[in-house]
């Protein structure tokens, strides 16, 4: 597909556009007009005069053309207007040429919520939703959806304070690589990686220590604590317990409301591992069946079964484990419509407080995407969401969470649901960037928030877990800037 940018610089948003219509295809942008029109060719072109602009897309394919105009009057706020308009020609011109209905509209942001949030503040609820449907072409359904979660994450969002701060810990390992995953994270099992683990928990061990002196000189209160990855559980119980004991340690716990470990893989569930968890206090842990189907799960390289899952929970509220997270995904290779509802119906029926329903994002270096495979379209996986959101509302589940992923099958959305009182605390705050939040690990990025004020401003650590090691006393000097940030403020 060719992209036609002319005179105008809305190409981000033409483009995401272009790929809701069309997921698969190679795009490749032109800054003049085509000669050659084999193949498909989109083009978005503005001509401003005096008065204002007129807006034209345009999709020509094998003779066939389809084309949309608008026309924006100048004023105060020209340029986005303009940006509005072309998104919507460009919206018309590819639901005729596909007759494809994206229910999020022109809307490609990763937050709707947040979206939905700041316009409640400036126009009120009725308006907000107005808009949404009205100019950005949201379906109702979505419309509802983002502003229940908007409602939900409010709640949430004002128990933040200027002095808030969360905590990410990253562990880049996992059993195996899912065909869907483009994380820096290295299975377990090449010798390699695992023979990196123990130097990677000992700099990670040091780092947190060195964080947690920030923390404490800056006098910021810890809300909630977050290990990601990969997959925490993939190292062992003595290594988990030694990274818990240097965060509490580091860190005044005494205020922390909410420790979560995303255990993630039943197959890196132990008994032990278990034990070490609920020993250091941790309150909340995620156990990620993907799906409940066993020939999905072997589609994208999962070495775990269904009734593993089962299990793994099982041995987690035996051992008095009360938060439970399980994550689904919509869209997965070999998944249909029945099989996703069968998959939310098992998942229900363990009675998790949290279920979080993903949709299949097409990650670039992922080999679902290089290996060419069959992948299920918008419209099919959009049906899996309206399935599995009405399961989960009949079970008293609700949606406070929400975001989306670049990439993902017909632009669709991550929500997570819970039973009343089981919001996860740290999925809100780092998503709506309440506060600040200080990572540690291969691939983790500090987020630091102006303490009276909106601006962000982000510390990367190094992606690879050989990286992070040979030059850990590159990153602690990096990471001094935590200190300056905050005394700018003061």
């Amino acid at each position: 597909m060719i992209l036609e940018i002319l005179s105008h610089n809305f190409h981000y948003e033409m483009e995401n556009l272009c790929r809701v219509f069309y997921p698969f295809e190679k795009i490749e942008i032109a800054h003049e007009p085509s000669v050659n029109r084999d193949g498909i060719v989109v083009s978005t072109k503005l001509v401003e005069s005096e008065n204002g602009a007129r807006l034209f897309a345009g999709f020509f394919k094998g003779g066939r053309a389809i084309k949309s105009e608008k026309f924006v009057e100048k004023d105060i706020d020209f340029s986005n207007n303009c940006e509005l308009n072309m998104a919507i020609a460009l919206f018309e011109v590819l639901l005729k040429a596909t007759d494809y209905v994206p229910s999020w509209g022109i809307l490609t942001g990763v937050r709707p919520s947040k979206l939905m949030t700041s316009l409640i503040s400036t126009m009120g609820a009725d308006n907000a939703q107005k808009y949404f449907k009205e100019k950005l072409l949201v379906s109702p359904e979505k419309t509802k959806l983002a502003y229940s979660v908007a409602n939900a994450e409010k709640k949430i969002i004002e128990t933040s304070s200027p002095n808030s701060l969360s905590l990410y810990i990253s562990i880049p390992f996992c059993p195996t690589r899912c065909s869907y995953c483009s994380f820096v994270s290295h299975s377990i099992t090449n010798p390699n990686a695992k023979k990196l683990v123990p130097l990677y928990v000992e700099k990670l061990a040091h780092e947190i220590e060195i964080t947690g002196e920030y923390a404490s000189s800056l006098g910021l209160r810890l809300e909630s604590i977050y290990w990601g990855g990969g997959t925490p559980t993939a190292i062992s119980a003595d290594e988990i317990d030694l990274l818990c004991r240097a965060i509490n340690n580091s860190f005044n716990l005494k205020q922390c409301r909410e420790y979560t470990v995303e255990a993630g893989r039943p197959d890196t569930i132990t008994e032990e591992k278990l034990c070490v968890l609920k020993q250091n206090g941790i309150s909340r842990i995620s156990i990620n069946p993907q799906s409940f189907n066993n020939d999905v799960l072997k589609n994208i390289g999962r070495i775990h079964t269904a009734e593993k899952t089962v299990e793994a929970l099982e041995m987690a509220r035996s051992m008095g484990f009360g938060n439970i997270n399980m994550d689904l995904i919509a869209g997965l290779p070999g998944d249909t419509v029945d099989s996703l509802g069968i998959s939310v119906d098992t998942a229900v029926a363990r009675n998790p407080e949290n279920i979080t329903v993903h949709t299949l994002a097409l990650k670039r270096s992922s080999t679902l995407v290089t290996g060419g495979g069959k992948i299920t379209g918008g419209d099919i996986t959009s049906e899996m969401l309206d399935i599995a959101q009405n399961k989960l509302l009949e079970k008293g589940y609700s949606p406070y969470y929400m975001y989306r992923q670049s990439r993902s099958l017909g632009n669709l959305e991550n929500v997570g649901w819970c039973k009343q009182g089981y919001e996860c605390l740290y999925n809100v705050f780092m998503m709506e960037e309440c506060h600040t939040v200080l990572a540690a690990g291969a691939g983790a990025v500090t987020k630091l928030k102006q303490p009276s004020g909106q601006y962000i401003e982000r510390i990367f650590n190094f992606k690879y877990p050989y990286e992070y090691i040979s030059r850990f006393d590159e990153l602690m000097d990096r990471k001094k800037r935590i200190t300056s940030f905050y005394y700018s403020y003061k």
